[in-house]
C-alpha cells in the first residue's frame, strides 16, 4: 500500500457490470479509453489497481482490474475515487496555455491591488461550469466561478492567480466587500 504525494483524481467507480468482475467506470482523462494509461490506479486508502482490459460502455467504460474476479469483489469498489501521481501525466502534450486542474490547486488567488482572497483549494465541475474553491486562514470555504471574466492571469510559476473580484463575486459593484481580503 503506498500514499501519493500529489494525487489526481482520474475516475470513480460505478456499478458492477456481468459477473467476471467488471465495473462501469466514470473517467475524468481527455480519452476515457486512455484510463490505464497513466499506470497503476491508486484508491484513497492505499490500494493499487492494475487495468487488465477496457472497453466503451455508454456514457462510461467498462474496466476489469487484476483480482477483481467476480460480481461481489466488483460490487465492493462501487464508488472507489482512482488516483494517480501528478508526475505520471505528460506535461509534454500540452500547450503554452493549457494545463491541469491539479496544477491550480495551491496557487494564491490575488487581485490587480495585491489583496490576497486565499488559495485555491479544489476546483469543482457540477455541469453548469467550472468553480474554484477559495479557502484562507480563518475563512471558510468560497466558490467562484473559473470563467475569463473572474480568473484574469494563470501564473503557475509565480503560485498566483489574478481575478477580477467584482466579476468572481466576492465584490459587490457599489466596492461593499462581500468577502473581506486577508480576513
Amino acid at each position: 500500500m503506498s500514499k501519493l504525494e500529489n494525487p489526481v483524481l482520474v475516475a470513480v467507480v460505478g456499478a458492477a457490470q456481468g459477473l467476471r468482475g467488471e465495473v462501469r467506470v466514470r473517467s475524468f482523462t481527455d480519452d476515457p479509453m486512455s484510463i490505464g494509461d497513466y499506470g497503476h490506479l491508486h484508491s484513497g486508502d492505499g490500494r493499487i489497481f492494475e487495468v487488465l482490459e477496457v472497453r466503451e460502455g455508454k456514457n462510461v467504460v467498462i474496466v476489469r482490474f487484476r483480482g477483481v474476479n467476480d460480481r461481489n469483489a466488483a460490487e465492493a469498489l462501487n464508488g472507489l475515487e482512482l488516483y494517480i501521481e501528478r508526475d505520471n501525466l505528460p506535461d509534454d502534450e500540452l500547450d503554452e496555455d493549457e494545463f491541469f486542474y491539479a496544477d491550480l490547486e495551491g496557487l494564491e488567488v490575488v487581485d490587480a491591488e495585491g489583496r490576497s482572497y486565499g488559495n485555491v483549494s479544489a476546483v469543482y465541475d457540477f455541469g453548469a461550469g467550472d468553480l474554484l474553491e477559495l479557502k484562507g486562514p480563518g475563512r471558510r470555504p468560497v466558490l467562484i466561478p473559473f470563467s475569463e471574466a473572474a480568473v484574469l492571469e494563470i501564473d503557475l510559476d509565480g503560485g498566483r492567480l489574478l481575478i477580477d473580484p467584482v466579476a468572481a463575486g466576492l465584490v459587490d459593484i457599489d466596492g461593499d466587500k462581500s468577502l473581506k481580503p486577508g480576513t
